[in-house]
């Protein structure tokens, strides 16, 4: 417990630096698509399958979809007992699973950065 308590701030700053170059990569695709004609955008709605987390859990990669320029999260799927699962909507990604792909991995590297112990 004590390891993970000194390691936290630079799990938090890799985090943090991670998710800014998504931020610009995404924004730069988003300006790309809208600065030339024609539409690059494949939209799709995908359900994030989440598993056994928390209201932290759900509303933190809930924030971060959203912050992130091309998806939205549209919502949690059921009443908040058992698995959890959000519908995103992303407009740049090919397919399902390539979209499920990036949206778990960002889904771990949040887990990561902030798990404490054995807990998620």
């Amino acid at each position: 417990m004590t390891t993970d308590l000194l390691t936290l701030p630079f799990r938090l700053a890799g985090f943090a630096l991670w998710f800014a170059k998504e931020i610009v990569v995404s924004s730069l695709t988003v300006a790309k698509d809208s600065l030339t004609p024609g539409h690059a955008s494949t939209p799709r709605v995908v359900r994030l399958d989440l598993g056994e987390v928390g209201d932290v859990h759900v509303a933190m990669i809930s924030i971060l979809i959203t912050m992130t320029p091309g998806t939205l999260t549209l919502g949690q799927v059921g009443d908040g007992t058992g698995p959890r699962s959000i519908l995103v909507h992303s407009m740049y990604h090919e397919d399902t699973a390539g979209a499920l792909a990036d949206l778990h991995d960002m889904d771990q590297r949040m887990a990561r950065s902030v798990r404490m112990g054995d807990r998620a």
